[in-house]
This record gives structure tokens, C-alpha cells and sequence, in this order.
């Protein structure tokens, strides 16, 4: 399994890179921006990228998908249930005092159990609704890897005040879905650096919170 990420401002959002280096297939997950540079570590490893996936549609996970798809012509794969934040790039911008460009079309199919076909990889659909309802995670089963997006980080959670949040059902979407999978799964996140479940179930003090 080939991974790759790039650390975007000014939120410092980790942008994905993720392959299968003997299918030469890769996707581009949450890409927030360094799309060029993503793309060329992908042509350096012989991979052709062939769709990008979103855990969720907060500005700083979406704000490459248009140069990704302009540079590709490959599908957005979204949860339905964040097709409107999606959609709302522009008014989530200038939350922030930014501009943002409306995102291309999106293919709203994503929903909780479906598998996604990764060369030889298969990544499972986790829907973990609470940093934003349709928000997903991104589950390879074989390499013992989650893409938890901003539901979980190392040391923290994702935050659940801004619309659409709520912190009963992240909490619910972190100890019934993401905890279970196993104390070693290696946890990818949105942000900051890579940890693993049991790490964080040990250690993290909003898990204890509960």
C-alpha cells in the first residue's frame, strides 16, 4: 500500500495520497490543496489516480477537489448527507474571511458499509456522523489502516460547534465504530500526526470523557 500525504494551509489539513502500487491505481482523499504535488508523487511512483474521496466537505478538505478534477477528470465520491456543505464552499469560506471557488459536481453515493474497489485494495465506508453528518472514514481492513478524516486525531477529537456537529453522536461514532476495529489499526487522521486506536483509546482524554 503506497501513502503519501501533504500538510495544507492554513489549517494544516493532511491531503492523501493512496495506491496500490501493483495495480498502479491511486485516489486522492480530502486533497485541500498541493494537488501538482500530489499528482507528481503519483506519476513518480507509477500510480494513476483514478478518483478522489471525501470524508467530509469542510472547506479544508475540499479546497483542491477542483484543480484534482480539472488536472483528472475523475468522479468525487461524497456522503449525501454533506452534499449541502459541500455545495456551500463559498459561505463556509467566508466564515473564515476567504474566498472559495464553488466545487465541481460531486457523486453523492457514498453511505456506511459500501466498499470501494482500490486496485487490489478495498477500503469499507464507515459513516461516523458528529464533525459533520455525512462525514465517513475510510477502512482497509487488510492493511489494518483507517482514514479517520476529523473524527478522530491524536490526542484530540474533531470539533462538533460548527453546523451540523454534535458531540453525542461523534462520541457514539468513535466508541462503537472506530475502536472496535482493534487496538492496532493505524489511524490516518485530517490533521496532525498518524496514532492508532489503542493509543488513543488509552490515552486520549476526550475518550475518557465519555
Amino acid at each position: 500500500m503506497f501513502l503519501h500525504h501533504e500538510v495544507v494551509e492554513p489549517f494544516a489539513e493532511n491531503s492523501w495520497l493512496v495506491g496500490d502500487p501493483k495495480a498502479g491505481e491511486a485516489v486522492l482523499v480530502d486533497p485541500g490543496g498541493h494537488v501538482p504535488t500530489l499528482l507528481a508523487r503519483a506519476t513518480a511512483a507509477g500510480l494513476r489516480v483514478v478518483a478522489v474521496w471525501l470524508t467530509h466537505a469542510h472547506l479544508d478538505h475540499v479546497s483542491g477537489v477542483a484543480a484534482a478534477v480539472e488536472a483528472l477528470g475523475v468522479p468525487v465520491l461524497l456522503h449525501p448527507d454533506d452534499l449541502p456543505l459541500y455545495l456551500a464552499v463559498d459561505r463556509q469560506a467566508a466564515m473564515f474571511g476567504l474566498s472559495a471557488a464553488p466545487p465541481p459536481p460531486a457523486d453523492a453515493s457514498l453511505h456506511d458499509g459500501r466498499v470501494l474497489e482500490l486496485g487490489g485494495l478495498a477500503a469499507h465506508v464507515l459513516h461516523l456522523p458528529g464533525h459533520s453528518p455525512g462525514h465517513v472514514a475510510f477502512w482497509f481492513p487488510a492493511a489494518r489502516i483507517v482514514l479517520s478524516g476529523d473524527v478522530l486525531f491524536a490526542g484530540s477529537v474533531g470539533r462538533t460547534d460548527l453546523p451540523g456537529g454534535s458531540w453525542q453522536q461523534l462520541s457514539r461514532s468513535i466508541h462503537e465504530r472506530l475502536l472496535p476495529l482493534g487496538d492496532d489499526v493505524r489511524v490516518l487522521p485530517g490533521h496532525g500526526p498518524e496514532t492508532t486506536l489503542g493509543r488513543e483509546r488509552l490515552t486520549n482524554p476526550f475518550l475518557q470523557a465519555r
